[in-house]
């Protein structure tokens, strides 16, 4: 196909147009890029050498942590952060500088960023660690031998430090180094001080012309609302580390705080939030000429948890009070009674309605860097260790009900089944039952009940000598003892139940009188409180399995809150954690069940119950069991049980370290149930009566 002419000429046209427009695009573009860079290029110039603008990061607000309630347990507010940008001086103006803004800070109480490991008079090394030492040196290209006062005057040295004073000297060098460790410049600042007192904010404020480079940011400050309320639950904060830094540059940076323990630790991911930016326009000296938010910040998520602050509370209080009241005489005994823990649930959800743990601690004094002092003196009173999730301990007869169901459902015995317990059981090491200990007679005929009322270790050695150590062992775990209970906190310990496993280990035979001191909580058994919180709310609902929880929800900042799965998802990839498989429902008899249930009762309501005095004129129906365990030196006592008894509600379980009597737990048991049912002062002074000196408490 040809073209014509007029075709042909159309489109010569077209094209003339169009290189026409390209030539006076490309004139235009060249008149422009002319004035750019000659007629106006030299006070663009000038601009940019007068003109900075640097980021600065806008800290999101962390999430708090609210009891069941809705009521804050960690809460935040904000406050103010001092930030160190460079600017144009010298090494001896900058020393100077910041001198001056120590003596403010202070004078006002602030503690600055101080991570060098040096100390002064006398020179040391801050950490006792050679390794961390000799990789410290290397890092900073000190020669390995080089002493702490070598190190000292090096670093003096390198940033032209001019004062003799060496207090004086290693304050200015602690800032110094911050700098060199986490770098900074006309963009990039450092951190000096985080929750930044008012005082001292507005005399930098007021002195900012003296103080080129400085900048004051509000950031979010954490604060335990309560005290030591919930401590070993809602852990610890702190300044992170490097090597926690290590991998997270992305999210944090270093002097920021994170989660350490517990929730805390747990959660913070969830908890931190996401950090924004904060654009900063300023001239070559360092005075701030505009701002602008680049980048929002988004609050962290809130957790709530499943605790009830008043029962919290008057848990620890009750736990503390009568560890105090065993230790000093109060009741007919003394022992050295000195540590302990409780934990309440909710039997038909697994909710933890309390846990505490004592002694306990202050986790404010952790946010800003707790004193070698305190932590010393925590440590050696062994405060941060949760004894509720990580102290193992022998059960002793809080765990005869295991036997007692062990041997009903295998149908060793019945619920009509006596026993005569003559005091002294004839197998094995002929072990004695605690009342011919005290009576020098048996209890006589007794079945499951009496038995569990009583306390009769006669008749639960020979309950266990019929069943045999495998199928004790079977219903110990049917329970979930030995096993974790996935809590949302770390560190859980997974306790052991005897077993013939546990011989093999140990490359020995296992013995008839292995399983009769198993039988009564002995042997090898060591469970953890929440363990056995969880194995008495089986009980008390009818032999339910139940999912542990101290995490009601989780809610975002858009108000989105976390399921039940997602959570556990969560906390299962933080923690390493394992869904068990193998918690299913125990599907025990009514009648047998009932037995047992009843026994419970008459350790708490009828006469000769070993916490009748306690219980008697209670006015809820308690069912419980009182326990004590002697390992080597130490006698730990126990109180497990639950209320009310027609349709119970909650499971209580106690345990105390170096106590006389078992029974003698039960008195914090009391105090909380009073809490939870809502009985007044009078009330519960009226059930109060001392134990009698002459009843003998198992």
């Amino acid at each position: 196909m040809s073209l014509d002419n007029s075709d042909i000429k159309s489109n010569r046209i077209k094209y003339n147009i169009i290189s026409m427009c390209v030539y006076i695009i490309g004139i235009i573009l060249l008149v422009q890029l002319f004035n750019l860079q000659i007629v106006k290029g030299q006070e663009y110039r000038e601009q940019s050498n007068t003109r900075l603008t640097r980021e600065s990061v806008l800290k999101a607000a962390r999430g708090n942590i609210l009891d069941r309630t809705g009521n804050p347990i960690v809460s935040n507010s904000m406050g103010f952060r001092l930030d160190l940008y460079k600017t144009k001086v010298d090494n001896q103006t900058l020393n100077d500088t910041i001198l001056k803004i120590i003596n403010i800070l202070e004078k006002n109480g602030d503690k600055y960023a101080d991570n060098l490991p040096i100390k002064v008079q006398p020179f040391a090394f801050t950490s006792q660690d050679d390794e961390y030492v000799k990789n410290w040196k290397k890092k900073n290209k000190i020669d390995e031998n080089a002493s702490a006062e070598d190190c000292f005057y090096i670093l003096k040295k390198k940033y032209e430090i001019q004062s003799d004073d060496i207090n004086e000297a290693r304050k200015i060098m602690a800032i110094r180094y911050e700098i060199s460790q986490n770098g900074y410049s006309s963009t990039k600042a450092v951190e000096i001080c985080s929750n930044l007192s008012r005082a001292s904010s507005l005399e930098l404020s007021e002195k900012n012309t003296d103080f080129a480079g400085i900048d004051i940011v509000t950031e979010p400050i954490i604060s335990y609302t309560s005290g030591s309320l919930a401590s070993h639950i809602l852990g610890t904060v702190g300044k992170i580390k490097q090597e926690e830094l290590n991998g997270k540059e992305d999210t944090y940076t270093m002097n920021d705080i994170i989660g350490k323990t517990g929730i805390q630790y747990v959660f913070e991911d969830l908890l931190k939030g996401k950090n924004g930016i904060r654009q900063i326009d300023m001239d070559i000296e360092g005075t701030v000429t505009g701002e602008y938010i680049a980048k929002e910040a988004i609050a962290g998520s809130d957790v709530v948890l499943t605790i009830d602050s008043n029962v919290q509370a008057i848990t620890e209080k009750a736990l503390k009070d009568n560890i105090i009241k065993i230790s000093t005489g109060g009741f007919s005994s003394r022992s050295d009674a000195d540590a302990g823990a409780v934990v309440v649930m909710n039997v038909k959800t697994g909710e933890i309605l309390a846990m505490a743990s004592y002694p306990d601690y202050e986790p404010q004094l952790f946010v800003n860097g707790i004193s070698n002092e305190k932590y010393e003196e925590y440590s050696k009173g062994s405060a941060l260790f949760n004894r509720a999730i990580s102290g193992t301990y022998a059960p002793g007869s809080i765990f005869k009900m295991v036997t007692a169901i062990a041997g009903l459902e295998s149908g060793v015995i019945n619920t009509k089944t006596t026993i005569n317990d003559t005091g002294v059981y004839p197998y094995a090491h002929r072990p004695v039952c605690w009342y011919y200990t005290e009576y020098g007679r048996g209890h006589g005929y007794l079945n499951v009940s009496q038995a569990i009322k009583h306390s009769c270790n006669y008749f639960f050695y020979e309950v266990g000598n019929r069943i045999g150590i495998d199928t004790l062992e079977k219903y110990a775990k049917y329970f979930g003892l030995g096993k974790k209970t996935n809590v949302e906190l770390p560190s859980e310990a997974t306790g052991v139940v005897a077993s013939r496993k546990r011989a093999d280990e140990e490359n020995r035979t296992w013995y008839l009188g292995e399983t009769l001191s198993a039988s009564i909580g002995q042997s090898y058994n060591n469970f953890t409180p929440i363990q056995m919180a969880k194995y008495i709310s089986m009980l008390a609902n009818g032999g339910k399995n139940i999912d542990v929880t101290l995490v009601k929800t989780v809610i975002d900042s858009n108000g989105y809150q976390m399921s039940k799965q997602e959570i556990d998802e969560y906390v299962n990839k933080k923690l390493n954690l394992k869904s068990d498989e193998e918690n299913s429902n125990l599907n025990i008899s009514q009648d047998n069940l009932k037995a047992i249930l009843e026994g419970m009762k008459g350790v708490t309501s009828e006469s000769g119950g070993t916490a009748y005095s306690t219980f008697s004129k209670f006015n809820v129906e308690v069912a419980g069991k009182t326990g004590t365990a002697q390992v080597g030196n130490k006698t730990n006592g126990w109180f497990a049980g639950f209320a009310p008894y027609d349709d119970p509600e909650i499971a209580i379980v106690v345990v105390v370290e170096n106590v006389t009597h078992g029974g003698y737990t039960a008195e914090v048991a009391k105090d909380i149930f009073a809490e939870y049912f809502g009985m007044n002062a009078e009330e519960i002074e009226e059930s109060q009566e001392a134990i009698p000196s002459v009843q003998v408490i198992r």
